[in-house]
């Protein structure tokens, strides 16, 4: 169920809604590109390099979640934290369309379905939720960690969900009610959330305790520190 909903062969989604969705996602990216260049410099440049081959590298590898059942990083969360939305989603965007193209992970076809779920509805999801998370929780390392865990979370189900709701518009018949379907992928990729939070509230609170002036969620300013514990006289 995965690989169909996160990397969507050939002839699940019919044409039209492949083709509609493929409109939209080129659109999105675009903006994303003007958006992009407005606070681009000479930091974010090797940044945005190095995210995205982290990325490329982790959605190679796939971890147990199940009995039979895998995950891979999607890394919607991981560029949100690092990058802001824009380039975020830029980067996941440039790794979906060479899986595609190189490595025949996604259809080709399905290129515009597979970029709207993974680059642009998981990013722009995730940095929601880690900016309101962060209005919330303490700018420690836990707070930030939890902000990113729970952003990608919500990004990967909410990834999945664009499938579901693209399967709906347009799926082909697959001998199983649609809410069974629903169901399997969005259970399923919830326990894919919570693999990809781990590793990515690891790898951007690494970041932020090093240079949290490379992490776009803190803008710039350092972690807090805990206030030392009182020792009674």
């Amino acid at each position: 169920m995965e690989d169909l909903a996160l990397h969507i062969p050939t002839d699940v989604i019919d044409g039209p809604t492949s083709l509609v969705t493929a409109l939209i996602a080129a659109t999105a990216v675009a903006w994303c590109t003007v958006a992009a260049r407005r606070g681009l410099d000479d930091r974010l440049v090797p940044l945005a390099g190095l995210a995205t081959a982290f990325i490329f590298a982790a959605q190679m590898l796939n971890f147990p979640i199940a009995a039979g059942v895998s995950g891979h990083l999607l890394g919607g969360a991981l560029a949100a934290a690092l990058l802001g939305p824009w380039l975020g989603a830029l980067c996941v965007t440039v790794v979906i369309v060479i899986q595609a193209l190189l490595f025949a992970d996604g259809a080709v076809t399905a290129l515009g379905l597979n970029v709207a779920n993974m680059a642009l509805i998981a990013t722009f999801t995730a940095y929601g939720v880690i900016a309101l998370a962060l209005k919330v929780l303490p700018r420690t390392r836990w707070g930030l960690g939890a902000a990113v865990f729970a952003a990608s979370i919500v990004s990967v189900v909410a990834a999945s969900a664009g499938f579901v709701l693209q399967f709906w518009i347009g799926g082909e018949p697959v001998g199983q009610s649609f809410g069974a379907i629903a169901g399997a992928i969005l259970g399923t990729h919830v326990l894919v959330g919570i693999g990809e939070g781990v590793i990515t509230a690891g790898a951007v609170t690494a970041v932020a305790v090093a240079r949290p002036d490379l992490v776009h969620a803190l803008r710039g300013t350092p972690l807090a520190q805990p206030a030392p514990a009182v020792k009674e006289a």
